[in-house]
């Protein structure tokens, strides 16, 4: 069978990102799973960021039709304009449906959440704003702003999978249009960029979630191929599943960093390459895919 999907499961130290805040705390997206509550990066939130980063939303023009919604024509549309590569629905005159040519899982944690909880103020900034203003903090704090708030914070090893559909990608069937195979190749190795490369931006903090772990490569199945088969037992990778996946044509990357607790049994059993080594290799693959 051809391959004409290119597959990914990440295992990645990240953050969650947040849900709904009670007046002022901040809590932390999760999923109740045989149980217990774990921390998450939902697959809207991690989507786009990859798409930011990727810089797919340089070219990105809206247009409010009672939503906000990605602009799209028959001049822009998923052939032209790389921002709508991630999917539209345009409501605008006439509705126009085009799926996305890649999906995302949500980034879910290997262990259960566990509250930990960090409070803040804006003592300084209300401090400035009393003395300009001749009062004080303890006496007219609603007056000077001062606000305490709280939020939780979650920062841990995280599983996700990304599938990109290759045949999807630059072409938009509601105007019969297809990008030349040298844009699909930029757009695809940008994604692929993203991936690697992934950095997060959390309530003003940095955060570093490129991979410690990947597995996957080009596929005949356009579907998550690793989802089911990369779990963690605590902070061990489950190798078997793995394994016996990797048997048909795929490989694996590791970043010996001491994240994972067994990676002497992943290096004997998978035989997994440097992460950058993952990624060279796999862009080899995409370039090969496109060549005219």
């Amino acid at each position: 069978m051809k391959k004409t999907a290119l597959t990914l499961t990440v295992i990645a130290n990240m953050t969650s990102n947040y849900g709904e805040s009670l007046g002022n705390i901040s809590s932390v997206q999760k999923v109740f799973r045989e149980g217990r509550e774990y921390a998450t990066r939902s697959r809207e939130s991690l989507k786009n960021a990859i798409c930011v980063q990727a810089g797919l939303y340089e070219d990105l023009q809206t247009s409010l039709d009672g939503a906000m919604q990605k602009l799209v024509n028959k001049d822009i549309n998923a052939a032209t304009c790389k921002a709508l590569e991630g999917g539209y629905m345009s409501t605008k005159d006439v509705t126009y449906i085009r799926n996305s040519s890649f999906y995302l899982t949500d980034a879910v944690a290997a262990e259960p959440f566990i509250s930990d909880t960090r409070f803040h103020n804006n003592l300084y900034l209300a401090t400035n704003y009393a003395k300009a203003n001749g009062l004080s903090v303890q006496n007219d704090a609603d007056k000077c702003g001062l606000m305490p708030y709280q939020y939780e914070y979650d920062k841990s090893i995280k599983i996700y999978s990304l599938t990109i559909d290759l045949e999807k990608v630059g072409v938009d069937e509601n105007f019969g249009t297809e990008a030349d195979n040298e844009e699909k190749l930029s757009r695809v190795l940008a994604i692929i960029d993203a991936v690697e490369n992934l950095a997060l931006v959390v309530k003003g903090n940095l955060d570093n979630a490129e991979p410690i772990f990947v597995v996957g490569g080009l596929s005949p199945r356009k579907t998550h191929m690793f989802e089911n088969a990369v779990r963690a037992a605590g902070k061990n990778l489950v190798i078997e599943p793995i394994k016996e996946k990797l048997e048909t044509g795929f490989s694996c990357g590791l970043m010996r960093n001491g994240q994972l607790g067994n990676e002497d049994e992943i290096v004997r059993e998978l035989n997994p390459k440097t992460v950058p080594k993952f990624f060279g290799d796999l862009r080899e693959e995409v370039k090969e895919y496109f060549k005219d």
